[in-house]
């Protein structure tokens, strides 16, 4: 039998006790269950913590001795602690395995959705439960007395149980629990047959160091003296191997009778009896450009062969693509829903602030309405067509600042924008189809996840800079007092003549004096208030506080819905339905403070023209020059998308999110080429792969199990839905809000929108090592979190490293974020410097053994 690999944890066993906290020394290896027993050796009541050696070479017992700390303290007695590796059930050679499992079906005692909160009330109803099958058979009370380390000692009260089996993933760091599931042995006298009962509880129990967070049961119940094969150990082997598959217990979670409940067991059974076929799984690595052989020059002389590929493994799973989570037991119609509807506000809104600053930028060439148009051609293109279909393909801010330099060569050397920005498109676009042939995207290999997640913090901090952008702008324009709306002095006095003389007609006489001064001269001067009418005024500063308090409104909300599925409020279900629906629930609720609740401040929106959306671009108005000139800028422009779009699908396809249908990197790369085609001919804007939105997509679209390590939460992913009808819908759905403009797409804000860029910004930093790792500066040695870097590599190379890869922030800023145009035209050649940084340039500073710890996920 093999154990999947699709589980994060590799599988063991462990008879554990929930107390301790099992350190290991490293020599444990993984796929072995690791056991441990606590047998009582006269009175007890106190135990010390254990470290125990675990053996190297062999599986059997290692004993410690464990005594309080004061033999005269009254009730003190020695617990024994046994720990042994146990080896996975073998489905495909045991017979064993499956008669253990056909025992069980033939009379399963199952628990769905337990209420019992503590240890003793649940497994004094699974006993109940027990009993009731074996027909009084046992003793209930004498069985709970057995599977505790207290039993029969009046002073003891050291309540641990006697033995457990539980799932443990061994590295050379130590040994981590799977804490969603336990199996608890027991031997019983009474007994003349084996039984077995599971339990589901309704929510996750905390237990103790190593069970944090259990929700199922598993007690096995054996007589004493029985065959070698069929003892309590070996009955908890063969059900704990099938547990220890974390997509296996997220499908019993979801299981809504004990039908359903007895088909997962059957299904498992017969995935782990079934010989894993490596050869698909080889060919899935192969193709992925991060993974297989160091590059070779002869591997870009392979004209399409990735391509080829690409199309060739990916093809048959097109139909999955659509089918999946659709219908049966997996559908999930309410996760897609609610991610169509979190993608269509995170595509839009960004679609309309950046047409906007297109807008301003190119003068009405580029605006708004043309910015979701193409985002709704293109999006519906790549939802169709992209071997990858988590990834969300945008126009994103670097687009637009290259689009506004565009702009001004245009306007410095007289050429009509229309066709240069066509030019230019279509240069980019050869190159990057060049690209996509000649197997370009292996250059992957080369990008380390240091390098990538420099230039996602990047694009973090370039969404806040936009945000920030945009409010100091607000700011600047109308944070100041009242000032007359126009420089005509004859119209202003005859307005104010006008005004006095209707308030000296109502009251019949001069107005009232509010402020009454001694001259000079010794005569008192009367100065009336007079308040003039808004149509003279320009603006007050209660506009630009009220545009602040909507844009961090915007991101609290937000960002605190999107939280809510870690915390203890309302059930599972609906906390989960919140924290995805949060930036919609933000955006309308903002959106309507700020444009109904406040209809008396006007707030700046987004202007929309009047005029044809498609653009044909006379290519006759420029010259051989001017053409030849566009292959310079073309290349730059596919050097910046080449870049994103590769970086973007990795850091999607990343280990911790268990994408199983692979990547398409070369055929991906072709097809933004041939979209781009399309929006240069037509004069929308360009696109490629955005991030954040490509990794948010799939985290929505995750199952997550949640397990604590040291007080530390964490969450890993059971698995990803891959689906193409989540980004289908959402960009459907973006061409259908070609028709909400002006009204109502125009009340929502800008500062909404900015606050929408400071959400994105604040969800993108999930899962960023290079961001916990600075914040590692902030806090006290003893609050540090137990990653793999900090157990493995010293803190200040930890340190170090950080530091180093701050300067290359900063310096992706300063080229990415400086006011000069044209410098950040090499901006692309920056992100590429990193690759030979992080290469050539680190390891002589810090050892390559402890970048390459740095680089790997949390283990």
């Amino acid at each position: 039998m093999k154990i999947r690999k699709e589980a994060e944890e590799m599988p063991g066993v462990t008879l554990n006790q929930f107390s301790e906290a099992a350190q290991s020394t490293g020599t444990s290896k993984n796929g072995y269950l690791f056991q441990e027993m606590e047998l009582q050796d006269g009175e007890k009541e106190d135990c010390g913590k254990d470290s125990p050696d675990t053996p190297k070479h062999h599986i059997y017992d290692n004993e410690l001795q464990i005594g309080g700390s004061d033999p005269e303290y009254p009730g003190f007695g020695l617990l024994n602690t046994t720990r042994k590796y146990v080896k996975p059930m073998n489905f495909q050679e045991e017979v064993r395995a499956h008669k253990d499992l056909d025992g069980f079906l033939a009379q399963a005692s199952i628990l769905l959705d337990e209420k019992a909160a503590t240890l003793d009330e649940v497994l004094r109803r699974m006993l109940t439960h027990v009993v009731e099958d074996a027909r009084g058979s046992c003793d209930a009370d004498e069985v709970m007395t057995s599977l505790f380390t207290d039993a029969g000692g009046k002073e003891c009260n050291v309540h641990l149980l006697t033995e457990t089996i539980q799932g443990v993933t061994a590295t050379t760091t130590g040994v981590h629990y799977q804490q969603s599931w336990l199996c608890i042995l027991c031997n019983v006298r009474s007994l003349q047959r084996r039984h077995v009962c599971i339990a589901r509880l309704e929510r996750p129990q905390n237990w103790g160091v190593n069970c944090c967070e259990a929700r199922l049961v598993i007690l096995v119940l054996a007589p004493p003296q029985t065959k070698s094969t069929k003892t309590s150990t070996e009955l908890g082997r063969t059900f704990a191997t099938m547990f220890s598959d974390i997509f296996f217990r997220q499908k019993l979670l979801e299981a809504k009778t004990q039908e359903e409940f007895k088909q997962e067991l059957v299904f498992q059974r017969q995935q782990l009896s079934v010989v894993t076929e490596r050869m698909a799984k080889e060919k899935v690595e192969d193709s992925d450009p991060r993974r297989g052989k160091p590059l070779q020059l002869k591997d870009f002389f392979r004209v399409g062969k990735g391509v080829y590929d690409d199309l060739r493994r990916r093809l048959p799973l097109y139909p999955s693509d659509f089918t999946d989570g659709m219908s049966g037991k997996d559908r999930c119609l309410l996760k897609y829903t609610t991610t169509a509807i979190f993608l269509y506000i995170a595509i839009l809104l960004p679609a309309i602030a950046f047409g906007s600053l297109n807008d301003e930028s190119t003068r009405g060439e580029i605006d708004v309405q043309k910015t979701i148009v193409g985002q709704c051609i293109g999006g519906v293109i790549y939802s169709l067509f992209a071997g990858s279909p988590l990834v969300i393909p945008l126009t994103t801010a670097p687009l637009a600042i290259f689009i506004s330099v565009i702009r001004g060569i245009c306007d410095d050397y007289d050429l009509d924008f229309d066709a240069f920005y066509a030019c230019i498109g279509l240069w980019n676009s050869l190159f990057l189809i060049l690209g996509g042939l000649f197997n370009v995207s292996l250059f992957m290999k080369l990008f380390k996840r240091s390098t990538e997640e420099v230039i996602a913090l990047f694009i973090s901090i370039a969404f806040v800079g936009d945000a920030v952008k945009g409010t100091v702008k607000i700011f600047h324009h109308f944070y100041h007092g009242p000032t007359l709306a126009t420089s005509n002095s004859t119209l202003v006095l005859e307005q104010i003549k006008d005004i006095l003389e209707r308030m000296k007609n109502q009251t019949g006489k001069p107005p009232e004096h509010r402020n009454d001064t001694s001259s000079p001269t010794g005569h008192w001067e009367a100065h009336a208030s007079v308040f003039l009418p808004e149509a003279l005024v320009t603006t007050t500063r209660e506009r630009p506080v009220l545009c602040l308090l909507l844009m961090l409104g915007t991101l609290w909300l937000g960002y605190a819905l999107y939280l809510i599925k870690r915390s203890p409020y309302l059930n599972g279900r609906v906390r989960e339905v919140v924290s995805d629906c949060a930036l919609p629930i933000s955006v309308l609720v903002f959106s309507f403070i700020g444009s109904y609740l406040f209809l008396d401040i006007q707030l700046p929106v987004f202007n929309v023209h009047d005029g044809p959306v498609f653009n044909f671009p006379p290519f006759n108005k420029l010259s051989a020059i001017s053409t030849l000139s566009a292959v310079g800028l073309g290349f730059l422009l596919a050097l910046l998308i080449f870049i994103d779009q590769n970086i973007v699908i990795s850091l999607t396809h990343v280990p911790e999110h268990k994408l199983l249908k692979g990547t398409t990197f070369h055929w991906d790369l072709m097809l933004t080429g041939f979209i781009n085609i399309l929006m240069s001919c037509l004069g929308l804007p360009w696109m490629h792969a955005a991030f954040p939105h490509s990794s948010l997509h799939a985290r929505q679209l995750a199952k997550v199990e949640q397990h604590v390590e040291n007080g530390h939460l964490y969450s890993t992913i059971v698995s990803v839905r891959e689906t193409r009808l989540t980004s289908l819908v959402a960009n459907i759905l973006i061409g259908v809000s070609v028709f909400m403009l002006p009204i109502p797409l125009q009340w929502i804000p800008k500062p909404v929108l900015y606050g929408l860029f400071l959400y994105i910004a604040a969800t993108s930093l999930d899962g960023n090592q290079m961001v916990d790792r600075m914040a590692l500066l902030l806090k006290e040695q003893t609050s540090y979190p137990p990653t793999h870097y900090i157990r493995r590599v010293p803190q200040r190379k930890v340190h170090f490293f950080t530091a180093l890869q701050m300067i290359q922030l900063i310096v992706l800023c300063a080229f990415g974020m400086y006011p000069l145009p044209y410098m950040k035209m090499v901006f692309p050649l920056m992100m590429i410097l990193l690759v030979p940084v992080r290469t050539s340039l680190l390891p002589r500073v810090i050892d390559a053994k402890y970048l390459d710890i740095m680089d790997a996920q949390h283990q």
